[in-house]
């Protein structure tokens, strides 16, 4: 038997309908087809659910009529009643003997592979049908903002020169607004203090029309609570603005102004852990309360999970100033979530829209289960966003599967896969083939709804910035904190970066789910990681070119439901090109929203060669012409083919001219 001549599609509907994540109590069709040289006794699908113990069911599949000289076997199968992963595969049982059909070795679903032996299982990730993500953030531009570095709106003649107030002691406050940051440690390379550029709540309520006008719907605050860092991830007071960024009163002035320009705010929540110089643990006695630090007595102490009172206690990865909180203790979920006056309801009561979970997978899946269900009462339409940094629908963290995106958790997650498979193709890693294959993946693992709710980002407070990167500077590891301080992309990179900036931020505004801007990369920001990456924003130095390269683009998506709602269909292409269709058949959107009807063809050219005259197939298309948005060349598609050519570091966007 040709072992080769086995063949199974996840990502075609032929041979698996319907496509990707299911609900429970949904039925779908699965094929196989077979070209042998010899009889091929049974054909069974095997089922395996997730955590059920025992062999996995067998489905013997029924033959169908033969198509195109194959073989086609065909089986309905029943999804449970129960969320969690359903894992298949098949088994063939021939004269020669019996084989397995599988994933790929990569599992990123699509065509996979006969076995042997232990055959990789395809991925059925099965979720609630009350699983819902609200509409408004799918279609949304988000943008991040690290507060003590995005702007000073206190009173001041001069952008550089303005006042700070409730400086914190034994600080370091810089002189000049762009200074570079630096970190300032003793000679064992431990933090002598804090250091601080002054950005602040009013700041953000100054730059609030920019936001607007750079097309931003809403804001993603990194930590604002009251805190002895620049970073604030330390908290010491969940239910107090940090003095240097403002107060109550100054942050429900900046959610008012933000709302009456259509921009909602979203805040950062760290509850895996606290401060150690905080109300709650109060290590070094600054704070009034009795703190678990000091005694048993405190009413905090079970918050925190001490060896050997007070010295030896569990911290977040091992850093003292950062101790472990026992997330499900009682006296904790009444006070950050349930209670009458909690942390999720106290800003809430503020007019926020959403919560950025920090370290979700330091979080056990019941406390974000009952953080969501406590913010969709207070407000159905707020977002949950959980920081992950891998396939949040498959995640294992601490020897558990995650139940993230099934319908009772997250609805939405830091896309750092869409960064990581994206990056790869911008510098030649992988080949359009496989960036696609490993986008499909995503798209077939997550809920439709999850995965239209992505925040796709391509810079963050946790990685180098984007234009460092794509100019092609040489890799931190090989670096000490002089060079990188040091360290700027000469002319010829710098060009370089910012071809392949637009054309990766091209990509993030017309694909699915929501486009996540670290503040500044639109304004050609560069920097390694912590503290580089977190430098003052650049009022007066913008790259004026890429600012309007963003605008326009943002502005594009904003503008065209097909980039909000639409389709989302990858295509086959030259190595060095990457693209998709976008569109709105029938005048809907992905999920049944009335929509303009349009059709988008998206390519970029990663190469600084032209590549000419290739070939695009695009399904059902016969006599149709496409136009350019921008330069306004003419395409006909003919017999499903439309021909172009690129440039180098060029992209285009066609759009279908019937409608």
């Amino acid at each position: 038997m040709g072992m080769a001549n086995i063949f199974h599609d996840s990502h075609d509907l032929y041979f698996k309908n319907p496509f990707g994540a299911m609900s429970c109590g949904q039925s779908a069709t699965l094929r196989i087809a077979m070209g042998t040289e010899e009889e091929v006794k049974n054909v069974w699908v095997l089922l395996h659910e997730e955590g059920v113990l025992g062999v996995p069911d067998e489905i013997a599949m029924t033959r169908e009529n033969q198509k195109s000289g194959l073989s086609i076997f065909s089986a309905r199968i029943n999804i449970p009643y129960k969320t969690g992963i359903l894992w298949y595969h098949f088994k063939i049982e021939a004269l020669s003997g019996v084989f397995y059909y599988g994933n790929n070795s990569h599992q990123t679903g699509g065509v996979g592979q006969t076995y042997i032996l232990q055959p990789k299982p395809y991925q059925i990730t099965v979720y609630s049908k009350e699983l819902d993500t609200p509409s408004w953030f799918r279609q949304t531009v988000v943008y991040q903002i690290f507060p003590d570095r995005f702007f000073n709106g206190n009173d001041g003649r001069k952008i550089y020169g303005r006042k700070i107030y409730n400086k914190k002691k034994n600080s370091f406050i810089y002189s000049q607004w762009d200074d570079t940051p630096v970190y300032v440690k003793d000679d064992n390379g431990e933090l002598l203090k804090w250091d601080f550029f002054g950005g602040n709540l009013k700041g953000i309520i100054r730059k609030l029309d920019y936001l607007k006008k750079l097309g931003v719907g809403c804001i993603y605050l990194n930590p604002i609570f009251e805190s002895p860092s620049n970073h604030r991830y330390d908290v010491s007071d969940y239910k107090k603005v940090d003095g240097m960024l403002g107060d109550d009163d100054v942050f429900r002035k900046l959610v008012t102004e933000a709302q009456k320009r259509g921009i909602s705010i979203v805040v950062d929540g760290v509850f895996s852990h606290t401060g150690s110089d905080s109300i709650y643990f109060n290590r070094y006695g600054n704070y009034a309360e009795l703190g678990a630090y000091q005694s048993k007595d405190s009413i905090y102490y079970r918050w925190y999970k001490f060896e050997s009172h007070p010295d030896e206690y569990k911290s977040w990865w091992g850093i003292k100033s950062l101790p472990e909180v026992n997330e499900l203790d009682e006296t904790y979920t009444d006070y950050i979530i349930s209670g009458d006056d909690s942390v999720l309801r106290h800003w809430m009561s503020m007019g926020i829209k959403g919560w950025r979970l920090d370290v979700a997978d330091e979080l056990p899946d019941e406390f974000i289960e009952r953080f969501r269900e406590s913010l969709k009462k207070i407000d159905e339409e707020a977002v949950l966003i959980g920081e992950v940094w891998e396939d949040a629908s498959n995640k294992i963290s601490y020897e558990k599967r995650r139940n993230y995106l099934l319908g009772k958790g997250l609805d939405s997650v830091t896309n750092y896969p869409f960064r990581r498979i994206m990056l790869d193709f911008m510098f030649g890693e992988k080949g359009s083939r496989e960036t696609t294959q490993m986008l499909m993946s995503l798209y077939e693992n997550y809920p439709a709804k999850a995965f239209y709710s992505n925040l796709n980002l391509i810079g963050s407070h946790d990685v180098s910035r984007i234009l460092t990167l794509l100019g092609g500077a040489p890799e931190s590891k090989d670096m000490d904190m002089t060079q990188k301080y040091r360290y700027k992309l000469d002319v010829n990179m710098r060009q370089l970066g910012l071809k392949r900036l637009k054309l990766l931020s091209l990509v993030q505004m017309t694909y699915p789910g929501v486009p996540c801007i670290y503040y500044a990369d639109e304004a050609g920001m560069e920097g390694y990681e912590d503290p580089f990456n977190r430098a003052t924003y650049p009022w007066g130095g913008e790259d004026q070119g890429l600012l309007a390269w963003y605008r326009h683009f943002i502005r594009l998506r904003n503008e065209n439901d097909a980039f909000k709602v639409g389709h989302w269909s990858p295509l086959e292409l030259p190595e060095d090109v990457f693209g998709f269709t976008r569109s709105t058949p029938g005048g809907r959107g992905i999920f049944g929203e009335k929509a303009t009807e349009q059709f988008f063809v998206v390519i970029i050219n990663r190469s600084p060669a032209n590549i000419a005259d290739f070939e695009i197939k695009l399904a059902g298309c016969k006599s149709t012409a496409f136009e350019e948005i921008h330069t306004g060349e003419e395409l006909a598609c003919s017999a499903g083919i439309l021909k172009m050519s690129l440039e180098g570091y060029s992209a285009k966007i066609f759009k279908k001219k019937d409608y």
